[in-house]
């Protein structure tokens, strides 16, 4: 469920086709819109930011940022401030606010493709030396301008695609492993892993490990390939760094409702994303029944595997919904 709070965008934010579950309308200081929300769970809040008292000061900004995860806040920008000016965007990025918008296209774009920090990157305005000079006693003081950089990003490929658990322990790396056996046959192909060293058991060279902050340079290491498939676990660098992301789900009871228990707002989170049913013996009517009941739409019902077999029929039936026809 969403919670919109509006002013000046009040009947903008009306039209959303969302489900809300709070709305507020008027114009609040942060303090009293912190404790609204500080022990309420919502999924989304599209927060018009003239709504915000005081909303042209970035430091009312900062103060909301310190109390309410902004990951899930949508800020609507205000045309007729110095909201979308560049110097108040690029400091919004500085807080970690990446999910910013003016118009209605753009609210439900975020809503279903939340920004990182790579996609905002280029609005960023970095503080960067430009004299250091002595000063009395010895001192040293530097001069900063504010300018306009390209930040360093990976060098992009023509696809990285991400794997990740949703329930624990549910074949990503195998999975990860078997799908660079089989597209590796007709294109080059990098995997890799992200802050584990479970690719060492399956005993082959080629397959490559990274640290959190070491993959986005491994990633440039192997921009010569077609493919590079990362293998994310925990990593929220790497989540940050793929062209798209298959969620793994294993349907099985046990699993499910230990998620469920963990951390139930699971499955609201990637509705709209690629999931798969991995290690799934579950059977067409049950996959129908599970996407009724779970509220998802299931992208590939793929059964237990031999990661020993050089081919499988579901596996590569699963590589040509992706859009990988050479697979055969």
């Amino acid at each position: 469920m969403n919670v919109i709070v509006s002013n000046k965008k009040q009947q903008l934010l009306s039209s959303l086709n969302v489900e809300i579950i709070k709305e507020l309308n008027g114009e609040f200081n942060v303090d009293d819109l912190v404790e609204n929300f500080r022990n309420f769970f919502f999924q989304k809040m599209i927060l018009d930011i003239t709504a915000l008292k005081d909303y042209k000061d970035i430091r009312t900004v900062q103060k909301l940022s310190l109390s309410l995860d902004m990951n899930k806040v949508i800020l609507v920008l205000d045309e007729d401030s110095n909201t979308i000016s560049p110097e108040f965007m690029s400091k919004l990025i500085s807080l970690g606010i990446y999910n910013f918008t003016t118009n209605l296209e753009g609210i439900m774009y975020l809503y279903n493709s939340p920004n990182t920090y790579r996609d905002v990157a280029h609005l960023h305005i970095i503080e960067t030396p430009l004299v250091t000079a002595v000063a009395p006693e010895g001192q040293t003081n530097t001069v900063y301008v504010d300018r306009y950089v390209e930040v360093a990003q990976p060098v992009k490929t023509n696809r990285v695609i991400g794997i990740k658990n949703v329930t624990k322990q549910t074949g990503a790396t195998t999975l990860t492993y078997m799908m660079k056996k089989m597209l590796e046959k007709y294109y080059s192909v990098a995997a890799i892993e992200v802050e584990k060293s479970d690719f060492r058991f399956f005993n082959d060279r080629e397959l490559l490990s990274a640290t959190n902050s070491g993959i986005g340079n491994l990633i440039n290491k192997n921009k010569e390939k077609d493919i590079i498939l990362l293998d994310i676990n925990n990593s929220e660098n790497a989540l940050g760094l793929c062209d798209e992301i298959i969620y793994l789900i294993e349907p099985s009871m046990v699993k499910l409702n230990r998620l469920m228990i963990v951390n139930p707002q699971i499955l609201s989170n990637i509705k709209g994303k690629k999931v798969i049913l991995n290690q799934s013996l579950l059977q067409q009517k049950d996959v129908t029944d599970f996407e009724y009941e779970s509220g998802l739409k299931i992208f590939y019902n793929m059964p237990p595997l031999d990661e020993r077999a050089e081919y499988s029929k579901e596996l590569a039936e699963f590589l040509n919904k992706l859009g990988f026809p050479k697979i055969n």
